[in-house]
This record gives C-alpha cells, sequence and structure tokens, in this order.
C-alpha cells in the first residue's frame, strides 16, 4: 500500500463519472479537491457519508472547493446511487481499482472473520497546486465532512 503524506503530489487520475463524461484531477488545478474513497454505493455507511458530502455542496462550493466521491461501483450503480439519494457530488468510477491502488486505499479487509479485497474509507484533501493538504485514513462517518469541511476552510 502507497502511504501519501501531506506536501507530495497527489497522484493524477482521469476516470468516468456518474451522468457520463470524465473528470480528471489536473483539470481542477487552480482549486481545492476533496478526494474521497468510499467501498461501495448504496451501503449504509456510504450512504450516510454521501448524503453528508452533498448536504454541505453550497459550504464546500464557497470555499472553493470541489468534492470527488470514489468506488468501484460503475458509472450506472453511481447513477442510480446519486439518483435514489438525490446526492449534490461527483461520483467516479474506478472499476480496475487503479486509482484506489496508487492512493494506497485498496487492500485486503475482513468482515465476520472472511477476508476479501476491498476500499478503505480514507478522504484526501488536494490544494489548488496538486499537492495534499490533508490525509484522513480509517475514516469514521460521523462528524469527518465537518473535519474535512473545516480543514478545507483553513487554508
Amino acid at each position: 500500500m502507497t502511504d501519501l503524506a501531506p506536501g507530495e503530489m497527489a497522484p493524477d487520475f482521469r476516470l468516468p463519472r456518474d451522468g457520463g463524461g470524465e473528470v480528471a484531477l489536473s483539470d481542477l488545478r487552480g482549486r481545492k479537491v476533496v478526494v474521497y474513497f468510499y467501498p461501495k454505493d448504496d451501503t449504509s455507511g456510504c450512504t450516510l457519508e454521501a448524503v453528508e458530502f452533498s448536504a454541505r455542496t453550497t459550504d464546500f462550493e464557497a470555499a472553493g472547493v470541489i468534492v470527488l466521491g470514489v468506488s468501484k461501483d460503475s458509472v450506472a450503480s453511481h447513477d442510480k446511487f446519486r439518483d435514489k439519494h438525490a446526492l449534490g457530488v461527483i461520483l467516479l468510477s474506478d472499476e480496475g481499482s487503479d486509482v484506489s491502488e496508487r492512493y494506497g486505499v485498496w487492500g485486503e479487509k475482513s468482515m465476520y472473520g472472511k477476508k476479501y479485497m476491498g476500499i478503505e474509507r480514507a478522504t484526501f484533501l488536494v490544494d489548488a497546486e496538486g499537492k495534499l493538504a490533508r490525509v484522513w485514513r480509517k475514516v469514521k462517518v460521523p462528524g469527518h465532512v465537518e473535519e474535512v469541511l473545516a480543514a478545507a476552510k483553513s487554508f
């Protein structure tokens, strides 16, 4: 696993997004970007996180921040997830897990004693120059969006 740290350049990527089209991190230079990785569309923790980020979209926009959610789910799955929960964040599909691997969030997980490969919930705050400003690993959803927003507003 890659252990990215603040001050390093955020790995660039280009991924398909909900609603069609693609988003490249390098195209967003000049703006702060939150890239949050989550395990699966429409599961309880992931839904709560996406809904909370969406509820604060105008606050992130006011702070000059764009929010990107990334999982291995397909664009079609993202579209359903977005529509079902009226999400206001951009959802990116990393079906090949290449970006998740480069950010060090793809790895072995365990649930009920069963081991499997999956995405670790993590968030990366990227500054306007494309460098990592903050990194949150093993994220617990309650209170996380507020912490990310406060960090984004602090610089």
